[in-house]
């Protein structure tokens, strides 16, 4: 009998997400659900950024390119990225915002299919997406056309485009509801018509297993500071399969994209390979906290990720819908059919989150009625997501965020 009780009295092993929650900064009192907008600060970070700004900004100036090599920060940061979404770091740069990396890879996805003029996309897209697309069509004048549709359409909008079909754009991650596209299928329905496809990872990167190799995507984007943590408005992502690299004509063809930008050639020669996406000079502040965060993914396994990620939504979604009957699930039930995120549908969905933040609990909202909950394992276990039910229980049984002062829209929701 002492033997049983020391048994279930030993420590338990410590697991990898107990190592992992220590390398955050989470200030105190708060459940932190919206990793999937914005990740919180790794304690890696606050040194990275210390080091960069004082030791070699401060200490080095313009040596700094070459003695702590800020110029290869940049690749740096790529192959730390690349095993997180099937990629060989060689097929990955790493700089500029998403939003510029789409115009990049979209305008030569586009001039890689000349001829066609139709670009489909999903009606539920991120708008930055759609708005890209639609600027893009609007400068080349060449009678392009976006088409959208909804994902429950988007099978039969593939191969109703045909042969006049150039990229299907999609967001692998629907950033409202979390429903997730299967890449390699709508990958290979694609281009089974010749079209190239345009994936968008913001809201999967760091978050679930992608394959991009492995499905034979053709181009992808991502930002680095969702699940990746590398702070607010942190260095985006790009990825070219190596089979288009040496073909594809960027449209912003900057110094950095170079075959030899030192040499300060008059005219572009594109660099090899997908370094040919680089356009100006590297932010190094931004990279370094970048890098600094990816460091907590040492030893982490993307399918552990996974696994604990959908044990922590399904135990919400199980809470949530016993507690809060009046809130609507919009993100599929299926763990296979979703990202790291739960929403929900409220007719007040923004009062209610403010008074959710208001106790401490951080989601978001998407208009016009969804309450967002990411799910991040890095830091949020079972006792967070317990805590944040019983919260939101309460306001919903009190009608706490029936109060004006919720309901006034701040400028970032």
């Amino acid at each position: 009998m002492a033997s049983d009780l020391s048994h279930s009295q030993a420590p338990q092993a410590e697991t990898v997400f107990d190592r992992t929650r220590k390398l955050f900064h989470m200030p105190e009192g708060v459940i932190y659900l919206d990793g999937n907008s914005l990740g919180p600060m790794p304690l890696a970070a606050t040194d990275a950024l210390q080091r960069a700004a004082k030791d070699e900004w401060a200490g080095m100036l313009i040596r700094g390119w070459n003695d702590a090599d800020w110029i290869g920060l940049p690749e740096r940061v790529a192959a730390r990225i690349a095993p997180l979404i099937g990629a060989d770091p060689a097929s990955v740069m790493v700089g500029d915002t998403t939003s510029v990396n789409l115009f990049k890879v979209l305008s030569a996805a586009l001039a890689a299919r000349p001829g066609r003029k139709v670009i489909l996309s999903d009606s539920g897209n991120f708008p930055t997406d759609l708005y890209i697309a639609q600027g893009l069509i609007g400068a080349l004048g060449q009678g392009h056309e976006l088409r959208t549709v909804s994902h429950a359409e988007m099978e039969a909008a593939v191969d109703a485009a045909g042969q006049d079909l150039a990229v299907l754009m999609l967001t692998h991650t629907d950033y409202r509801t979390g429903e997730l596209y299967d890449m390699a299928a709508m990958t290979a329905r694609a281009q089974g018509l010749g079209a190239l496809t345009v994936w968008d990872l913001a809201h999967s990167a760091g978050a679930l297993p992608v394959e991009l190799d492995a499905c034979n995507a053709d181009f992808a984007i991502g930002c680095g500071y969702k699940y990746l943590n590398g702070g607010p408005g942190a260095p985006a992502f790009v990825y070219i399969a190596p089979r288009l690299q040496e073909s594809v004509a960027p449209a912003l063809s900057g110094w950095m994209g170079h075959a030899a930008p030192f040499a300060f050639e008059h005219d572009y020669r594109p660099s090899a390979g997908v370094g040919r996406m680089r356009v100006g000079t590297p932010p190094i502040l931004a990279l370094s906290a970048l890098e600094a965060a990816l460091e907590a993914w040492e030893g982490v396994s993307i399918h552990e990720v996974r696994a604990k990620s959908i044990a922590l939504c399904e135990l919400f979604i199980e809470l949530v819908e016993a507690r809060c009957p009046e809130l609507e699930l919009v993100t599929p039930r299926e763990a296979e059919r979703r990202g790291s995120q739960v929403s929900f549908r409220f007719h007040e969905g923004y009062a209610a989150m403010q008074a959710l933040i208001a106790r401490g609990v951080i989601g978001d909202f998407r208009a016009p009625d969804v309450m967002r909950f990411g799910f991040t394992p890095l830091y949020i276990g079972e006792a967070e997501v317990r805590g944040a039910v019983d919260i939101l229980g309460e306001i919903m049984d009190k009608r706490l965020w029936d109060n004006e002062i919720y309901r006034k829209k701040a400028k970032v929701t």
